[in-house]
C-alpha cells in the first residue's frame, strides 16, 4: 500500500470535522422535531375548531398524523444514527439509534 505523505490528518482537523458533523446532526434533528411538534399542534387546533360546530353523527375519522409524524422523525433520527456510526462516532450513533427505537415505539403506540 502506498501512503500519502502530504495528506496526514491531525487531531485538530478530525475534531473540527466531528464537531461540525455533530452540530449538523443536532440542527437536523431539532428541525425535524420542531416540524413534528408544529404539525401536531396545528392539527390539534384544527380538530378543536372543527369539533365545535359538529353534532354527534358518528365516530371521527382516523387521524394518521401522529403515526406518520413520529415515524418520519424516527426515520430521520435512525438515518443520522447510522451515518454517525459509519463515520466513527460510536457513542453518539448508538444514542441516536436508541432514540430512534424510542420514537418508533411511540409511533407504534399512537397506531389508530
Amino acid at each position: 500500500m502506498t501512503e500519502r505523505a502530504g495528506k496526514q490528518t491531525t487531531a485538530g482537523t478530525d475534531a473540527l470535522t466531528g464537531g461540525c458533523l455533530l452540530l449538523l446532526v443536532l440542527v437536523a434533528d431539532a428541525a425535524a422535531g420542531f416540524l413534528v411538534v408544529l404539525l401536531l399542534a396545528v392539527r390539534g387546533l384544527g380538530r378543536m375548531d372543527a369539533g365545535a360546530g359538529q353534532t354527534a353523527a358518528g365516530a371521527p375519522p382516523t387521524d394518521w398524523a401522529p403515526l406518520l409524524c413520529f415515524g418520519a422523525l424516527a426515520l430521520a433520527v435512525g438515518v443520522t444514527g447510522v451515518l454517525l456510526l459509519r463515520v466513527g462516532n460510536r457513542f453518539t450513533g448508538a444514542v441516536q439509534l436508541v432514540l430512534c427505537v424510542v420514537l418508533a415505539g411511540h409511533a407504534l403506540g399512537s397506531w389508530p
